[in-house]
Order: structure tokens, then sequence, then C-alpha cells
């Protein structure tokens, strides 16, 4: 990755509990994403691949234009932060994948969403 394609991606994730139905298979996180362009050419985000791993090590695969309804334009400097949101059908799982940005001078490329761990907390008896 050159100096001028350079997005860092920050992750912080949130059991939600009051939406939650362990008995039922139904275990809900919040997402909250932090994408800042460190390079030096302007950079809009296009679109996004995530891969979703539950605790079974099911696989989906989620693809789609933008992030929460924007496709931010990042000049170096900026960040654009969002949160969301992710069923799982275990209490623990996986996300990762990569963001599609295309550059000011017109080149593509895909910025790295770091593997993040979606876990609920242990609850104590």
């Amino acid at each position: 990755m050159s100096d001028r394609h350079n997005i860092q991606v920050s992750v912080r994730t949130q059991f939600l509990p009051d939406q939650s139905d362990g008995e039922n298979g139904r275990y809900v996180f919040a997402y909250t994403i932090t994408i800042r362009n460190s390079g030096t050419l302007p950079a809009q985000l296009i679109s996004r691949h995530w891969i979703i791993t539950d605790g079974n090590g099911r696989v989906q695969e989620v693809k789609g234009l933008g992030v929460v309804g924007n496709q931010p334009l990042l000049k170096p400097g900026e960040s654009f932060e969002y949160t969301s949101g992710c069923v799982l059908d275990t209490p623990v799982g996986t996300m990762g994948g990569s963001y599609q940005m295309v550059a000011d001078d017109g080149s593509p490329f895909e910025a790295e969403i770091p593997e993040f761990v979606l876990a609920m907390p242990r609850t104590l008896h």
C-alpha cells in the first residue's frame, strides 16, 4: 500500500442484551467503525465486503454499496464514523473484510477491515 492510499479502520463492539434472545439463538451486536484517511490523496468509499463467521463456523458474505447509506469522501486526515449491527446465531463470532475505495486520481484500491470478535460478555451466576 502506498502512502497515497492509506486507510485505517478501527472498530468498537457492543453486545445488545435487550435485543438478543439466547434461548432462540439470536445474539445482537452493534459495531462502531472509524475509517481514517492517513494517505495523501482524497479517497471515496464505494462499497463494502464483509465476511461474518458465527461460533459454529457458518460463514456469511455481505456486499453492498456504501456504508449506512453513505459513500463518504475522505480528504487526507479526515475520518468517518458509523454504527451498524449484526445478528448471530451464536454468542461469539467474527467479522472482517474490506472497503472498496477510489482515490481522487481515479485509482481503485481496497482498505482492509481487520477481523474483530463479536462476543457476548460472560454472565456470572
